[in-house]
């Protein structure tokens, strides 16, 4: 967040400038008045300070968007009065030498590389080519089930692990219309465990890959979903047309194809500082681990939607 919103510069240049030139009037002697910057300090804990400079960061990570300056001001001296308390704490942690103990040598190190890497992505995120207008168009126009022809689901669901036979017996339950009460009684049965649930999804709250197949189905149908974590039984309760506009969803399709973009950039980005750099796994991980146990490409069902179009 600018500092300039939050500083006093006007009002102390006038000031400096007015004592000034009544000292030049009064007496005639050499100036002696400078005209000094602003201070940035905010306020003073014991012989350490907190500037400005810290408040406004505080407040970069609340949403002050459409704020008035007085909502923003009370929000600055809350700000202030938590890094009050924060220099407090830190001068009694190192009064007590905690700043020395292994573990918290350890989390500095932790947050400093943690900073670190999400400056790196940042700046690199930062460079990509806002998506326009005509791409959004373009998206909203390849995806009518999720914009023109959206539809709200109610659904109930199932999901069991990957157990021999049991893909198969619930891909026959669901072509059957088999009641999911019915397919529920069968996995207690054959004491797989399986957990269960429902809820109302849009369709952008369901995965793209698993959209088609819902979508085909009628109120009282199931569908069978296969993921690397398990089997999903899906069964259609009820569903309604809930169509968006173009003009609500551009934005939020810009968003999303941002976040598409920037996240194929960094996986691309870092794939190829793997390539480039010499990698080592010493001990215990010399031994990679198979592919299928490190895929977290998907989520159980109904939990992956299309990100930034919520």
């Amino acid at each position: 967040m600018n500092t300039a919103h939050f500083s006093k510069q006007p009002a102390i240049i006038v000031c400096t400038l007015a004592l000034t030139m009544l000292a030049l009037s009064a007496c005639g002697k050499k100036e002696t008045a400078q005209n000094q910057p602003p201070t940035q300090v905010a306020a003073r804990v014991g012989s350490e300070e907190i500037s400005v400079h810290q408040i406004n960061q505080v407040l970069s990570r609340a949403n002050t968007r459409g704020l008035s300056p007085e909502v923003i001001q009370v929000m600055s001296r809350e700000a202030l009065e938590k890094l009050i308390d924060q220099q407090l704490a830190i001068e009694q942690a190192t009064e007590a030498k905690l700043h020395r103990s292994t573990e918290v040598v350890a989390q500095i190190e932790n947050a400093r590389r943690d900073i670190l890497a999400r400056a790196y992505i940042q700046q690199l995120t930062g460079a990509l080519p806002k998506p326009t207008e005509e791409e959004a168009k373009q998206y909203f126009d390849l995806h009518p089930q999720l914009f023109a022809e959206r539809r709200v689901f109610s659904v109930q669901e199932l999901v069991a692990p990957v157990t021999s036979g049991v893909a198969d017996q619930l891909r026959t339950f669901a072509t059957t219309g088999k009641p999911i009460e019915e397919v529920a009684a069968w996995l207690k049965e054959k004491e797989i465990q399986f957990t269960a649930g429902s809820a109302t999804r849009g369709s952008e709250q369901i995965p793209l890959d698993l959209l088609p197949k819902v979508y085909a189905l009628k109120d009282g149908q199931s569908t069978v979903w296969d993921i690397p974590q398990g089997i999903t039984f899906i069964r259609v309760l009820a569903s309604q047309a809930a169509p968006v506009s173009q003009a609500t969803a551009t934005p939020r399709i810009q968003q999303f194809l941002a976040n598409q973009r920037a996240s194929e950039a960094i996986t691309a980005n870092i794939k190829q500082l793997r390539t480039n750099t010499k990698i080592t796994y010493v001990g215990e991980f010399a031994t990679p681990l198979p592919a299928e146990s490190v895929d977290t490409s998907n989520k159980n069902a109904l939990e992956k939607g299309v990100a930034g179009l919520k």
